[in-house]
Order: structure tokens, then C-alpha cells, then sequence
């Protein structure tokens, strides 16, 4: 017989038919207790969900033979970790495996609000190019000579640096430690990180310290002519904050592909011209899922076999 896996949310419909090649697979299910768990899910050894979706103690308690929580993607902000390392069980992500593509469409939103592409495109389509010229979205400035900050200098933190690096942009970061064997810029705190930068991007993990780490301070830090992105997760920016500040022109402009309520974006930010707003595609490409399914699949496999796990996430 296959082995049973409970998958909590619904994955893309070519991982799914990957897994049930191999797995008896139950699910998606609503709710994140244990009444939402189906009776034949209950002998379940692996759950298999989202890191951004809520995983409680008590949805654990609703699977006794639960031996795994195999995150798809990277993040595991959602997992309840307390309970994971009180009942033992294992817990497993996407590691490194869309960190490649997550740090390239950085750097696409980089350069769309620096360089206005977005509005540029709005101008187009709205036949305002004619007898008036460019100049109402023209006078951007170039990255070249612009220092990037990067906020949390991991795995796809460090792939924005050595990016950002080939545009010849000046790089600095704000970390956990420094790590002197990068040829990057340490900063002992994001609000020095802020004051220093013309662009910070936000590459953290998402957790209790790092929610709304970027607030009014930080963002007065950055200045008028300086530039927020995220491609993190929603709670690392103080939205309110963010609204504010670009509403008054404390700050120059913001790309965002992630957002604290998602699909909710606030209207505050869709009126504004000088964002640039995208539905928390960064890690969507074809490589980058292709990466994350043969990585899911992989722990799986040495699971169910008994071996170490590919990316074992440590407690």
C-alpha cells in the first residue's frame, strides 16, 4: 500500500499528480483543527502544506502517527514550532531551491520602481505619449552607483548582492552577524542599514522579530529619494507606516510582492503611482517549482526510507 500524506492546502495540480504517483494522498481541507482532518487522514504520517499556512498544535493532535510537516515552499513562519518540537516531529522546506528566482524578480522590481518602468507602461497604454514627450516619467536615476541594502543576507539574500554587485551598485546588509568572508557592507542595525541606502530590500525570514521590523523609523531613515522592496513576507513592513510614508513623500517609491493580508492589497496602495505591486510571484517561475517539487519529493522519498531529510529544517 501507498503511504498516506495529508496535503492542508490545495498544491498546483502537476505537484499534486507527482505525489499521488507515489502517496495516497488526502485533502486539501478547510479549517486548521482537528475537525477539519477526514477519519482515513488520521493515520497520516506526513502533512503536507504551505509555510504562510497555519499549522496549530491542535490540527497535530488530530494526526497521532504524524511523523512530518513538509513545508513546499521556504517559509515556516505558519508552523507552529513549539508543538513540532514538543510531539517530535520533523519539520522540512524548499531550502534554496527558488532562491535564484525570487533574487532575479528582486531585482526586476528594482529596477521597475527606480527606473519607472511601471509607469512607464501606464503612460503608454494610456496614449499620453504624444506631443507632451516622456518627461512626466522620464528622470529616473540609474542603479549604477546606488547603494543596495538588503535586509537578512540568506540564501536568496546573498543572490540579490552578488545581482546587484553586476549593476554596479554599492552593496550593504543588515544580518542576524555579519559574515566578513562576503565582500558586502555589514550594518549592525536595519535603522543604520536604512540611513546608508538608496534601495533596501527586504530578504528576512518571517517571524515574531522581524514583524513589522520596517516602520516609520526605518523608513524616515530611508529618506525621500530612497526606495523600499519586499519580496519576504507582508508583516516584515508596517503597511500603515508605508502608506503614510509614500503618501507624503517621505520615501521615494515601493515594489511590493508580498502584502500583510494577502490577496488583500490596501487601496492606499494601489491609488499610488510610485508602487509597484505584484500577486506574491517571486518564487512562480517554471525552475523555481520544478526545484521545490524534486525537493519535496526527494524528502519524501528518504522519509519514507529511513535517511536523513534533504533540508531538515533544525529547532
Amino acid at each position: 500500500m501507498k503511504p498516506t500524506i495529508l496535503m492542508v492546502p490545495r498544491l498546483a495540480d502537476d505537484a499534486i499528480e507527482k505525489v499521488k504517483q507515489l502517496y495516497t494522498v488526502i485533502g486539501p481541507i478547510e479549517g486548521d483543527d482537528a475537525a477539519a482532518v477526514p477519519e482515513e487522514a488520521r493515520q497520516a504520517r506526513v502533512l503536507l502544506t504551505y509555510g504562510g499556512r497555519p499549522t496549530s498544535a491542535g490540527l497535530m493532535d488530530a494526526l497521532p502517527n504524524l511523523e512530518l510537516i513538509a513545508c513546499y515552499g521556504t517559509g515556516i513562519e505558519g508552523v507552529d514550532r513549539v508543538a513540532v518540537k514538543a510531539r517530535g516531529i520533523r519539520l522540512c522546506n524548499a531550502a534554496d531551491a527558488n532562491a535564484r528566482s525570487v533574487a532575479e524578480f528582486a531585482m526586476g522590481l528594482v529596477l521597475c520602481v527606480m527606473r519607472g518602468i511601471g509607469q512607464g507602461d501606464r503612460f503608454v497604454r494610456a496614449g499620453l505619449w504624444s506631443n507632451r514627450g516622456h518627461e512626466p516619467v522620464a528622470n529616473t536615476p540609474d542603479l549604477a552607483g546606488r547603494k543596495l541594502g538588503i535586509y537578512g543576507l540568506g540564501a536568496i539574500g546573498s543572490r540579490i548582492a552578488s545581482r546587484a554587485a553586476a549593476f554596479e551598485m554599492e552593496v550593504g546588509y543588515h544580518n542576524r552577524s555579519a559574515k566578513p568572508e562576503l565582500p558586502y557592507r555589514f550594518h549592525d542595525s536595519l535603522l543604520g542599514l536604512a540611513a546608508w541606502a538608496d534601495v533596501l530590500v527586504v530578504a528576512v525570514r518571517a517571524n515574531a522579530e522581524t514583524r513589522h521590523a520596517v516602520d516609520d523609523a526605518v523608513l524616515n531613515a530611508l529618506g525621500p529619494q530612497g526606495y523600499v522592496v519586499n519580496i519576504s513576507r507582508g508583516l516584515a513592513i508596517d503597511e500603515d507606516a508605508l502608506c503614510d510614508a509614500l503618501e507624503q513623500k517621505r520615501i521615494a517609491g515601493a515594489a511590493l510582492d508580498v502584502f500583510a493580508a494577502e490577496p488583500h492589497v490596501p487601496e492606499r496602495l494601489r491609488k499610488l503611482e510610485n508602487v509597484v505591486l505584484t500577486p506574491h510571484i517571486a518564487a512562480s517561475s517554471q525552475d523555481a517549482k520544478q526545484g521545490q517539487l524534486r525537493l519535496l519529493l526527494g524528502n519524501l522519498e528518504t522519509f519514507f526510507a529511513g535517511r536523513p531529510l534533504l533540508s531538515e529544517v533544525d529547532l
